[in-house]
């Protein structure tokens, strides 16, 4: 069995990493440069960086920001935010990224995706998907523009049609858990999962090693993410890690 991978959000704002709860109030967590070199060291298996308040204006510090991060780091890394051209994606893998993640755009234009893994290979292409519960109570709804548009796409028809396009990744992050430290969101991922061949990296909600070990044995997840119970050391990668191998969940320890 492939081992299951533990990531590291840094979300990003004005060049500082910050965490909020459901997308929302917002709170600096420190340096992105100092911060991924940290992960790196305690064992993270990738690194996801989040550019939030992306714009095209910012692209040029953004992509000098990632050429630092990357500089720190030997595992792969994920940058996402503003990413909305093939130029764009071309400029943040010669930053020194190794994949791109696309939410909004790919929802604007799904042919970004399939160019973009015709160009760079589906390994490079990560969609990365917001949703949350439907008002009715059945199946879930994409959202775009950092969680704070609704499209009407269901969810499970989405990802469908993101493996479809060539992502070779789902990032799905539940903005009804996002900072909660509740848990992840078992219901959602489980149907995702199950839905695409692809891997699957869990977001939002986590808040206990046990959500980790929940989440792995509960579904078919291949990673999972978080944010703020990293960034203010309320568990420590080593620790996590130790703990799923523990409890015989395969982890690179």
């Amino acid at each position: 069995m492939l081992s299951k991978r533990i990531i590291p959000c840094l979300d990003i704002k004005n060049g500082r990493v910050v965490k909020g709860v459901n997308f929302v109030d917002l709170i600096d967590a420190g340096d992105p440069v100092e911060t991924a070199r940290t992960y790196y060291e305690m064992g993270a298996d990738e690194l996801v960086f989040l550019d939030i308040t992306a714009t095209n204006e910012k692209r040029k510090t953004i992509a000098e920001l990632v050429q630092k991060v990357a500089a720190e780091i030997f595992i792969p890394l994920t940058v996402g935010g503003g990413i909305r051209t093939i130029d764009d994606m071309r400029k943040i893998l010669r930053a020194g990224a190794d994949k791109v993640a696309v939410n909004t755009a790919a929802v604007k234009n799904p042919e970004l995706v399939t160019n973009g893994a015709g160009i760079f290979g589906s390994q490079c292409i990560v969609g990365a998907v917001d949703a949350a519960k439907k008002e009715s109570g059945t199946g879930w709804e994409v959202y775009i523009h950092a969680g704070t548009e609704a499209t009407g796409l269901d969810l499970l028809d989405w990802v469908k049609g993101l493996a479809s396009l060539g992502a070779g990744e789902i990032l799905l992050t539940s903005i009804n858990t996002d900072g909660t430290k509740d848990g992840f969101d078992i219901e959602m991922l489980k149907a995702v999962a199950s839905t695409v061949q692809i891997p699957v990296i869990a977001s939002g909600g986590a808040g206990s090693s046990q959500h980790f070990f929940d989440v792995f044995q509960q579904t078919e997840v291949s990673a999972a993410l978080a944010a703020s119970i990293f960034h203010f050391g309320e568990i420590p990668i080593p620790d996590l890690k130790a703990e799923l191998n523990k409890q015989q969940i395969p982890v690179r320890v």
